[in-house]
């Protein structure tokens, strides 16, 4: 029966998800797994430079891995013929891939799986399988967004709401706090279960500014990008409501532990890369020395103004 009085829970909302035509699950990890069996794929090529999620989802399926390179221009370098039962595992880095280069890559190479999780905002490529991820972008516990026409797997729903306290700590006090609680919630998603997406989530996705973010982070972006252009190594297009600012440099780690004494923390991604990687390749040093800034809606230019200027000063 359905409860009636007690206490007030969460407000339900009545706005929409940015991808409310895609499947809605967990996580990214799982809608990678979702693919791997409703595909039934067996054989996958992925980029070295990539989340070991990635890797570690493909072999809990028993899939096939092969590696390839990227250059510096994010692109991937593909030095042979796939197999006719083989899919290409895409990352768009940073949003940095448009979606004509997408579609010329679907033509080429036919079985393509896009990663967009670093590029929420980007349209899907129609008939693309695609994956888009949350947690990058918005203050959530989990969720993922795929886009496939494979048949639909039958799925029982997550629940979320255990997975709540470091948001809730962190909106009220400091990261450092709940760093700990955090890194175990990326522990736990790990190892859970492909699931639909939580009504928590989604209720959650349902009250968001999707433009107001967007445009926060484009802004934001386009101020650290006017600043830094000149000893950024990559050249960059500019994205809307982008992931992170991704700043390539000489010296970059030591110039992430000298952020971080100034409060001011840049992750590395992915930490796993130089494990599997020799330090002449391009992947180890990009994965030491990039500096994906924050760029995201919690900031306005002040705060950019003020990031620019610790980095002038450690520079």
């Amino acid at each position: 029966m359905k409860e009636i009085g007690g206490y007030i829970e969460l407000d339900t909302y009545t706005g929409k998800e940015y991808h409310e035509d895609a499947v809605a699950l967990n996580c990214g990890r799982n809608a990678l797994i979702y693919l791997i069996r409703a595909r039934r794929i067996k054989k996958i090529c992925l980029p070295r430079y990539c989340c070991c999620s990635i890797f570690d989802s493909c072999k809990k399926e028993s899939v096939e891995i092969s590696y390839y390179h990227i250059d510096k221009n994010l692109r991937p370098i593909l030095e042979r013929e796939l197999a006719a039962d083989e899919w290409l595992y895409l990352i768009n880095y940073y949003g940095q891939l448009n979606n004509e280069e997408i579609a010329l890559y679907k033509e080429q190479y036919g079985k393509i799986i896009v990663d967009s999780a670093q590029a929420f905002y980007q349209p899907r490529v129609q008939g693309i399988d695609t994956i888009y991820t949350c947690r990058k972008f918005f203050g959530v516990p989990d969720g993922a967004y795929l886009y496939t026409d494979a048949d639909r797997l039958s799925l029982k729903k997550g629940y979320s709401y255990d997975k709540m306290r470091f948001l809730h700590g962190r909106f009220e006090k400091s990261a450092n706090e709940f760093y700990n609680e955090y890194v175990e919630n990326n522990s736990l998603l790990q190892t859970e279960p492909l699931q639909l997406m939580s009504g928590l989530t989604q209720n959650l996705l349902r009250g968001l500014d999707y433009n107001g973010i967007a445009e926060a982070r484009t802004r934001n972006f386009k101020y650290l990008h006017d600043n830094l252009i000149k000893i950024n190594k990559l050249d960059l297009k500019m994205p809307y409501g982008a992931f992170t600012y991704p700043l390539y440099i000489k010296n970059g780690s030591i110039i992430r532990e000298e952020l971080r004494k100034r409060k001011i923390y840049i992750p590395i991604l992915w930490p796993n890369v130089c494990k599997m990687c020799k330090e002449s390749e391009f992947e180890y040093d990009f994965a030491s020395n990039l500096l994906p800034m924050p760029v995201d809606q919690r900031y306005d230019v002040s705060d950019m103004d003020y990031v620019f200027h610790t980095l002038d000063e450690l520079l």
